[in-house]
């Protein structure tokens, strides 16, 4: 036998082992299962549908909107004659499910961020028009109405003062494209709502202000829509103090809502009067074309 023969014989059970073993890297493996509590699998599904179905309805809207208006006309959805966007129905179809998706997408043991005093970056008056004059304060008073006594209760800062005060170093976000994170004070707007109950049927919250201004210094109340699950959120401030002072008026003296899971501009500066009913109560700027949900 020659010395290459050999050597064949020698290598022949090496590459016998070496088709074995790649072979198998190329051959179909089995589906490993992988099992999901029912449970959780509930939930997944209804969170997936329920942002899927909102991001198509605003993809729809979004897309429909750059239609010409022959476009609407065809389909029904344009009146001859008529004035403005044709898609303003669908723009609004769209906003609204938006709302209501993060409205069941809402749970109180979701937290925002919270932040160290490190961190606090310069806030922003941002009033929407002119500062009011401080001359309101010494008469300032906060009114509670739609209680389950049937009364309307009067609240000077000393009465809200007597609720424990809590401190919450969080983001205010601005729908105008801006953010500050800051350090408020004050008590939860729960402990509010368990000293004085609304009536049983009561789901939302009117929050006015009647010392704001419009951009010409007149008088513009200023009024925003809550529910009170959110109300609830043991985040939900009302606020008293601004970075370890009491409110100036700049920020809302000397009683301002802050809600860090909505957009600033639901978070009302000088709340003079709170108002608690059964249906949702109209909101300054979802009246001008904005989400009334307006979460973050």
């Amino acid at each position: 036998m020659s010395l290459k023969q050999n050597g064949a014989e020698l290598k022949s059970p090496i590459r016998s082992a070496l088709r074995k073993k790649f072979a198998g890297a190329f051959s179909e493996r089995p589906i490993e299962p992988i099992e999901v509590e029912p449970s959780i699998l509930r939930r997944w599904t209804r969170r997936d549908l329920l942002l899927f179905g909102a991001g198509a309805l605003a993809t729809f809207a979004v897309g429909g909107s750059q239609l010409p208006r022959e476009v609407w006309q065809r389909l029904g959805l344009a009146q001859s004659g008529a004035t403005g966007p044709e898609n303003k129905w669908l723009l609004n179809k769209a906003l609204r499910l938006d709302d209501d998706v993060s409205a069941a997408l809402y749970s109180k043991h979701h937290l925002v961020p919270t932040y160290s005093k490190s961190q606090i970056t310069p806030l922003k008056n941002n009033y929407n028009g002119a500062t009011p004059d401080p001359a309101y304060i010494p008469a300032w008073r906060l009114t509670l109405e739609g209680l389950s006594s049937g009364l309307a209760v009067p609240l000077d800062i000393r009465a809200l003062l007597a609720h424990q005060i809590r401190d919450q170093i969080t983001r205010l976000v601005c729908v105008e494209g801006w953010s500050a994170i800051a350090w408020w004070s004050g008590l939860r707007f729960a402990d509010l709502l368990h000293a004085y109950p609304p009536v049983s049927h009561a789901k939302w919250a009117l929050i006015e202000s009647s010392v704001n201004l419009d951009a010409n210094g007149n008088p513009d109340p200023y009024f925003v829509s809550i529910d009170l699950l959110t109300a609830q959120h043991p985040q939900t401030l009302l606020a008293t103090h601004l970075n370890g002072k009491p409110l100036t008026v700049e920020h809302g003296a000397p009683l301002r809502l802050l809600v860090p899971m909505k957009l600033g501009l639901k978070n009302i500066k000088a709340i003079t009067r709170i108002t608690y009913t059964k249906d949702e109560p109209p909101d300054y700027w979802a009246k001008r074309g904005y989400s009334h949900y307006d979460g973050i």
